[in-house]
This record gives C-alpha cells, structure tokens and sequence, in this order.
C-alpha cells in the first residue's frame, strides 16, 4: 500500500510541475492540429508489483522413501514477493485524429528480483531433514529475472490541440515474457544437497547429480494508463503518467537426475499487477 501511495505521489507531483513550468513559458503562436503527426519520446519507467501469490505446490518422485511416509504431492505455507525497478522507456505515438492517438511502448527490460518466505518440506519424518525455507537471508533474493513487456494503447487526450496542458486516458495490451531467470546459487545448492540428492537416493540413482532450473510463463494482459502532457513548444513536451497492468505468471522449479529423469517439480502462480509510473520527454514531428 505504501508503494501504491508513493508511486502515486511522484505522478501527481510530476504534473503539478508540468502544469506550473508551462504557466511560466513564454506564449507561443498556436500549435498545428495533432492529427497525422508523429511523437516520440524517451524517460523513465518506475514499476512495483502489486503482488500477491499461491502457496508452492509440489510434486515429487519419492520413489522408496513413498515407505517412509513422503507423499508424492504436497502444499507448503509459503510466499512470493517481487521487488521494484526501474528502467528506461522508449515511446512512439501516431495520432489518429487531434484527440485519439495509438501509442506503443518498449525501452530496455526491466529486471526484477523474487524474495521467499516460509518452508518447503515433504510429509514423513525425512520432512525436516531435507527441509528448505525460503526466507533464509542467504538465500535471498531467491532469483533474479529479466521482463520483457511491449505495449501497443489506444489513448484519449482531452482538450483541444493547441491547449498547453492536455490530460489523457489509454486501454491496451501487454505481451509479456522472461528471460534470463537466475536462481541463487546458495538456493540451488540447498535445492539440490537436500531435496535433489535424497529424491535421487530414493529412486536407485545414488551418487548421480542433480539440477535446478526455473522458467516463468508468457502472458497477454490488459493495461490501462492516465495522465497529461505538458506543451513545452510546438514540437517539444513533457509527460508523467501511471499504468496498472493485469499481469500474472506461473513460476516453476524443477529438480532432475543426471540421467535426465524428472525428481520434482514445485510451482506457485503470482498476481504481479504492476503499477507502472512515466516520466518522458517528447519531440513531436511531421513526415
């Protein structure tokens, strides 16, 4: 919530500087019509996910140790949280009319990092001893994660095309991928010292290694964004907006053998709904 506050608090003070820098300016000569011209624009995105996430379910491959009590399935109480970041955004709008324009957004990925909490364990009495908590400071950040999100909005702006201040609204899309997922090496290490090596055990492959490896699905999300823009001159001007994206994701880790066979495979899905707050400077030009 607080995060929620501050981010809105940047926006709204962004365009109380715009609107008190453009009151300021010199008058100029009336602008042309917007229709038909082309803006381009680069600044700053400042994201935080407004979060929340499922407990991690697991599966796994007990093997012998079923005799000793470890079911194959099992829901551990834990939680996910992604960090903020910051990144730099590339914009280009097209303005259909004076007042409608399509806009598409991109800039360099964003990379987020995953905290944990709470304890991983299998049922049985081996539960304990082969144990993982997330929480654990020497494992946290759990894993760093590169965000790829290109958008394309349909926006709105308010007001005629010569006004000095013009407030808009936006609907669109988001196609959102990950790459580049890094898991702890501390984290891994437990992963596979405990869970790995005694899942092995259990299945005839003792002594054999094991690995880790992490994946985060692809999703199509709506986003929907507000803001203004501040004339600076005919073709020069200021921006600060805020977007909330509905955004969310399945994470998956999965444990295997040396010979390829799959041990376990734990996953949890997460709500990122990412609040997204602008701040871009624009050239606006005719071709």
């Amino acid at each position: 919530m607080n995060r929620t506050l501050g981010s809105l608090s940047l926006a709204l003070a962004a365009a109380a500087f715009f609107s008190s820098f453009v009151a300021q300016a010199q008058d100029e000569s009336d602008a042309p019509a917007s229709k038909g011209r082309h803006l381009v624009q680069i600044g700053v995105f400042h994201v935080d996910t407004l979060d929340s996430s499922t407990p991690l379910r697991s599966h796994i491959q007990p093997g012998a140790l079923a005799a000793l009590g470890v079911q194959s399935d099992f829901t551990s109480d834990t939680t996910n949280k992604v960090g903020s970041s910051n990144t730099l955004a590339l914009i280009y709008s097209y303005f259909l009319t004076d007042n409608l324009a399509i806009k598409f957004e991109g800039g360099i990925p964003a990379e987020f990092k995953l905290y944990g909490s709470g304890v991983v364990q299998p049922t049985g009495p081996l539960g304990s001893a082969v144990a993982v908590d997330l929480g654990s400071p020497n494992f946290n950040p759990l894993a760093k994660v590169t965000q790829w999100s290109p958008a394309i909005l349909l926006q709105y702006y308010f007001r005629d095309a010569q006004e000095k201040i013009r407030p808009y609204v936006g609907v669109g899309a988001t196609y959102t991928w990950f790459t580049d997922i890094k898991a702890d090496e501390d984290f891994k290490n437990a992963l596979n010292t405990r869970f790995g090596a005694t899942l092995a055990a259990g299945n005839g492959k003792l002594g054999q290694s094991t690995t880790v490896d992490a994946a985060a699905a692809d999703d199509l999300a709506p986003i929907f964004n507000m803001g203004v823009s501040a004339e600076l001159s005919d073709r020069w001007s200021l921006s600060g907006s805020v977007s909330y994206t509905l955004l969310k994701t399945t994470a998956n880790i999965t444990i295997d053998a040396e010979d390829g066979t799959r041990l376990a495979t734990s996953r949890t899905k997460l709500d990122l709904n990412p609040l997204v707050v602008a701040f871009v400077l624009g050239y606006r030009f005719d071709l």
